[in-house]
């Protein structure tokens, strides 16, 4: 790393969106410090391509956070008895995890400030959201705003950024900036129901999206799904 690159704090879930910011955030020359969190997800496997990512994009550190969010539950993601939809559903849906990206934020903000970095990228989508309250740019607006009165960096002037360059892209979009920039998507998981290699469901809501996005793209999509059969 030079030692005269700005840092940044980068959330980095395994999925395709943060691994693009990330690759997005080094191309603009940031010394990238990633951020994973182990929060009591049922499809783990998501931080092994974290790892995978942080390691092959050129993270200086990749840093997992280890929490418990199934101690709160309500949500498809962190509840085994909370299935996970097979099929589009209206309103905001069961795989919302409350408050998720404001705890995110929170813990990326602490360390932005210890490493000295102004700058958090992350990797939430207005256009494909699946009605995620937390990936709203009023949201983003909001939270920036807060963190600029609640730390010493902020009240001394030097408030951090929360960059979210994917806001208002397509997943389309997403994947040809992705590819334009190295990213390879075989090793990314972003199906909220894969299984224990990685393989993805290919019915719930986030492997809709990432199939559409490849095909709209007329790009082959790379991700292993699970054999129906076994299911």
């Amino acid at each position: 790393m030079n030692s005269f690159q700005q840092k940044s704090v980068v959330l980095l879930s395994g999925g395709l969106d943060s691994a693009t910011v990330l690759a997005m955030a080094r191309s603009q020359g940031y010394a990238c410090y990633c951020l994973s969190f182990d929060y009591g997800q049922l499809h783990k496997t998501e931080l092994q391509a974290a790892q995978k990512l942080a390691s092959s994009l050129d993270a200086v550190e990749h840093k997992v956070i280890k929490l418990d969010l199934r101690t709160i539950g309500g949500s498809a993601l962190t509840d085994e008895n909370i299935a996970v939809p097979t099929e589009p559903t209206e309103g905001i849906p069961v795989t919302y995890v409350p408050a998720r990206n404001t705890i995110f934020l929170s813990i990326a903000l602490g360390w932005a400030e210890v490493l000295g970095a102004h700058d958090i990228f992350i990797g939430v989508n207005a256009v494909d959201y699946s009605g995620y309250p937390d990936c709203r740019p009023e949201y983003i607006k909001a939270y920036e705003a807060m963190a600029a009165l609640a730390t010493k960096a902020g009240v001394e002037g030097n408030p951090v950024r929360i960059h979210t360059p994917l806001l208002h892209y397509s997943k389309a979009e997403i994947i040809k900036m992705g590819l334009a920039l190295g990213v390879d998507y075989e090793h990314t998981v972003s199906c909220y129901d894969a299984d224990a290699n990685g393989q993805a469901c290919g019915v719930c809501d986030a492997c809709r999206l990432r199939q559409a996005g490849f095909t709209e793209a007329s790009v082959d999509d790379p991700t292993r799904y699970q054999d129906p059969l076994s299911n």
